[in-house]
């Protein structure tokens, strides 16, 4: 077992260096924000700021702020109005939506049902390339009986068809449309797209004609700034005002003790876990896989390497989400269950080790300090943990192909709806065709995932969802880690910025500089 205080030295040898880092390294040479400007730190620039085409986090929720999509997510992640102010499912086959009257472009056309329709069809018929056009593959074909009705009529039932229209998924662009929105977006949401310039920074403006609440902000510029430590130096100078889930747990508990900076911490969704490949010879016994679980003390490693800053895990649906199931087993701690369970499974340890497992990671620091946590846990047990880290790109291109044993991994966002039951762990879904990268296959998980794609009651699906983690759960396709919580630092002169558990930019709708 490793104890706290190696867990502690750790902290404490990378913390020291961060420091010397911190204070030797040369801030850049940009200037305090204009009165009027809130300058947001991010990683990396946008790939496409096209609604229908950007899949990466930064285009999608730089895109939530520049466009409405036709509905919106409430606190436990399920769909709420948006564009549409209500809609009705008169049968499994067909949605009618229905629009707000008044809404306009930021270039002042109305926003009418054609421009729904089009936004779809560009999609659907292939007058747009783009990975989200399989999304709705199962939309026959859609009708604008008048400018405020929108009906779609599916080719068969899909209960995610709403969860695809809402936040981010896509927003409304203007009739005809075409590969002009990449560069030179225009929607209708509360701001108005002004310019991007790629590895340099994205901005955007308050529009002032916004049909809903409007923003407080008149003008956003996101800074694309690749390392953490020099986003942590430009907070630190002023040079900046806010960055969310962007720096490592000491950073931020060292910013903490800044007067000119505050931080917010709400629960996220971010999953941290690990794939097993059950095809495997060792990992496709199910007690193997429980005895790792068994073997993981996580509740330090949450203490110590994360600072507190993250939820232990008991599903791939974080606990926000309306169809999440807690009432599952749980592997605590317990070596002891772990050496059993081995036993039984045949592999009696030899010399103290029982056999070797290789584990392929990348090469971030804290999933490098929790891997070396895990080897030595494992240890304990008979286990030898193998570490093998590379550079991201490498590193998914070997889990994708299924060139692993175990991997660590995380789910941003892709989880915050039921339908990743079937992305990740439907048997039709292995690679290419989805995330079924460990190959679990299971006919009663398939069946389930089938039967709640077709049922549009939410109680009923809640009810199949929950059957479905209670067999991943005692399967263990996957080890769920943890849940990170959102951590957003910002200047005191912004205020109002309200968290919500997607960890999105919708904070700075009702954000504002305190004058």
């Amino acid at each position: 077992m490793v104890s706290a205080f190696s867990i502690r030295s750790m902290r404490a040898s990378r913390g020291y260096l961060s420091a010397l880092v911190l204070a030797f390294c040369l801030l850049s040479c940009s200037g305090r924000p204009g009165p009027h400007t809130v300058v947001m730190l991010i990683e990396s620039s946008p790939t496409n700021l096209d609604p229908r085409i950007g899949v990466d986090a930064q285009s999608e929720r730089i895109d939530s702020l520049i466009f409405d999509d036709l509905l919106t997510r409430g606190d436990n992640l399920d769909v709420a109005p948006g564009l549409a102010e209500r809609w009705e499912i008169p049968d499994p086959l067909t949605y009618i939506f229905h629009l707000h009257h008044g809404v306009k472009f930021h270039d002042g056309r109305p926003l009418t049902a054609r421009d729904v329709k089009w936004t779809f069809d560009s999609l659907i018929e292939g007058k747009i390339r783009s990975t989200k056009t399989a999304t709705y593959r199962y939309v026959d074909h859609i009708e604008a009986p008048d400018d405020f009705t929108v009906v779609f009529h599916m080719k068969e039932p899909d209960a995610a068809l709403l969860w695809n229209m809402s936040d981010g998924a896509i927003g409304i662009v203007p009739y005809s449309s075409g590969n002009e929105m990449t560069t030179h977006p225009i929607g209708s949401g509360p701001f108005k797209f002004v310019s991007a310039e790629t590895d340099r920074d994205v901005i955007i403006e308050r529009n002032d004609d916004y049909w809903g609440e409007k923003a407080k902000l008149p003008r956003v510029r996101f800074a694309v700034v690749p390392d953490a430590t020099t986003r942590a130096l430009e907070l630190r100078k002023g040079s900046a005002d806010v960055e969310i889930n962007a720096l490592t747990p000491d950073t931020v508990f060292s910013l903490r003790r800044d007067p000119a900076l505050a931080v917010e911490r709400a629960p996220g969704t971010v999953l941290a876990y690990l794939g097993f490949n059950l095809r495997d010879p060792i990992l496709r016994d199910v007690r193997v896989r429980q005895a790792i679980a068994y073997s993981l003390n996580r509740k330090p490693m949450i203490a110590y390497l994360w600072r507190s800053e993250a939820q232990l895990a008991r599903s791939i649906l974080p606990p926000q989400s309306w169809a999440y199931n807690g009432d599952v087993p749980v592997y605590e701690y317990n070596p002891e269950e772990a050496r059993r369970l081995l036993d039984a499974a045949g592999y009696p340890a030899v010399n103290g080790v029982r056999f070797h497992i290789t584990m392929k990671t990348s090469t971030d620091e804290n999933t490098r300090l929790m891997v070396a946590v895990m080897q030595q846990q494992l240890r304990d047990v008979g286990i030898a943990l193998d570490i093998r880290s590379f550079e991201f790109a490498t590193f998914f291109a070997d889990v994708t192909r299924g060139l692993f044993q175990l991997y660590g991994l995380r789910w941003i966002g892709g989880n915050e709806d039921p339908n990743i039951f079937e992305y990740a762990f439907d048997s039709a879904r292995i690679p290419p065709n989805g995330a079924n990268r460990g190959y679990y296959l299971n006919p009663r998980v398939d069946a389930l995932i089938d039967q709640a794609r077709r049922e549009v009651d939410a109680k009923v699906r809640k009810q199949i969802y929950a059957e479905v983690q209670l067999i991943l759960a005692k399967d263990e396709p996957y080890i769920d880690l943890w849940y990170l919580d959102n951590v957003l630092v910002h200047t005191r002169r912004v205020r109002n910025l309200q968290l919500n558990p997607a960890g999105n930019y919708d904070f700075l709708r009702t954000a504002e500089v305190a004058q």
